[in-house]
C-alpha cells in the first residue's frame, strides 16, 4: 500500500513480497567487465589526452523480480553505470547481456525493441519531463514511438497509467511545471510502465524528493513490482533507503564493485573497509544509541589517474604492502556475500 500523506515509513524489503527472487533463475541482467572511458581532451587540436575511468571493469547480475541497490559516493559511476546499460552513454568494453543478448554490440538503430524491456526513471523529474507537454502526450509518446494503439487507446492507457500511480484524470491536461516534486516523479514512474518493462534503472529516484514524500514513492515503486514482476536497479547514495527496497546491495568506490551481499547481510556484517565507513555514516534515529563513525582520511583519487592495486589503499585504515600493488578480485566469503579485498577484515 502507498504511504500516507503524512510520510509513513516504507515498507521493509523483507516484508515487502511473498518471497525473494530466487538465484538459483537465469539472470535477467548479466554485466560481464563492463567499462566506461570517457576521453580526457586538450592541446590545440583537442585530442585525447587520458581517459577518465567512470566505470572500470565490473560485474553484476540481476535476476527476475530482484531488486539490486548500488549505492556509493557521488563521482564513483553508479549513474554512469545505469546509462550504460541502457545505452545512453556508450560502454568501452565488457558485455551487456540482457535475456541473454549482448546490448553492448547491439548497433543504437536496433534498439528499439529492447527499449520496450528496458526502461529508465530519473534523478530529477522536473528535468526529465518536457515541460512543453502535457502529461497525456508525455505518457502516450512510447505507444506513438513503438506504433501502438489509435489515438483512442493512447488516450484510455495514459489515464490507466495516472490512475495506477495515484494521480486523478484531471492531471492529463495539466503540464509537468503544475506539479509538485513528487507528482512529477509519479508522472516520471507512469512513464516508464507504460510499456510493461521487464526491468527498469531507477537513477536516484527519491534523492530530489522530501522526506515525506520519499515513503510514498517508494511504496509506490515496491507495489508496482509486485503487480508486474518488475526487476529493478536501484541507484542512490541514501543508504538506509537502499536498505529497505533492495534484496541485494552492490557498493561501488572509484568504478569498480568492492562487495555484494543481500541487503540484511551487508548491514549486519560489512567485510570491505569502504562498506564499514559507509555504514557508520547512516544517521541513528535514537538519540540514545551511538555509532562508532569511521571517518575516512584523504580524498577520493582522481578516475583520470586512478592508484595502482586496490583502489580504495589511499584511503584504507588496514593498507598493507599487497594492496599497494595488487588489485583484489571479488571473492565470496560466504554464500551469497562477494569482497573485493585481500584480507579478512
Amino acid at each position: 500500500m502507498i504511504a500516507s500523506p503524512n510520510g509513513s515509513s516504507p515498507t521493509a524489503r523483507s516484508s515487502a513480497s511473498a518471497s525473494t527472487p530466487s538465484t538459483v533463475d537465469a539472470p535477467l541482467l548479466e554485466i560481464r567487465g563492463l567499462k566506461v572511458h570517457f576521453p580526457v581532451k586538450g592541446g590545440i587540436f583537442l585530442r585525447a589526452k587520458a581517459s577518465c575511468r567512470a566505470v572500470d571493469g565490473i560485474d553484476l547480475t540481476i535476476h527476475p523480480g530482484e531488486t539490486l541497490g548500488l549505492v556509493g559516493e557521488s563521482g564513483c559511476g553508479k549513474s554512469t553505470t545505469g546509462k550504460a546499460i541502457v545505452r545512453l552513454v556508450e560502454p568501452t568494453d565488457g558485455e551487456i547481456l540482457f535475456q541473454g543478448r549482448n546490448l553492448a554490440e547491439i548497433p543504437r538503430r536496433q534498439l528499439k525493441p529492447v527499449r520496450r524491456e528496458i526502461q529508465m526513471i530519473f534523478q530529477d523529474p522536473a528535468e526529465s519531463l518536457n515541460s512543453r507537454h502535457t502529461v497525456a502526450n508525455i505518457l502516450e509518446e512510447p505507444f506513438i514511438i513503438h506504433g501502438i494503439g489509435d489515438a483512442e487507446f493512447r488516450r484510455k492507457k495514459a489515464l490507466e497509467l495516472l490512475e495506477r500511480v495515484g494521480l486523478t484524470a484531471a492531471a492529463a491536461d495539466r503540464f509537468p511545471f503544475e506539479f509538485s516534486g513528487g507528482q512529477r516523479q509519479r508522472i516520471g514512474i507512469a512513464r516508464a510502465i507504460a510499456l510493461e518493462p521487464r526491468l527498469i534503472i531507477c537513477d536516484e529516484p527519491v534523492s530530489a524528493l522530501d522526506v515525506s514524500i520519499q515513503s510514498q514513492v517508494l511504496n509506490l515503486l515496491l507495489d508496482l513490482q509486485r503487480e508486474m514482476g518488475l526487476s529493478y536497479l536501484f541507484i542512490a547514495h541514501d543508504l538506509a533507503v537502499v536498505k529497505h527496497i533492495s534484496d541485494r546491495v552492490a557498493v561501488m568506490y572509484l568504478g569498480n564493485i568492492v562487495e555484494i551481499a543481500g541487503a540484511d547481510e551487508i548491514y549486519r556484517d560489512p567485510r570491505h573497509p569502504y562498506t564499514r565507513a559507509l555504514l557508520s555514516a547512516i544517521p541513528e534515529p535514537d538519540p540514545r544509541r551511538k555509532r562508532k563513525r569511521i571517518v575516512l582520511s584523504g580524498d577520493v583519487p582522481s578516475p583520470i589517474n586512478p592508484p595502482p592495486g586496490c583502489p580504495f589503499h589511499t584511503r584504507c585504515p588496514h593498507v598493507q604492502e599487497q594492496c599497494r600493488i595488487q588489485k583484489p578480485a571479488l571473492r565470496t566469503t560466504t554464500e551469497g556475500h562477494e569482497v573485493a579485498c585481500h584480507f579478512d577484515l
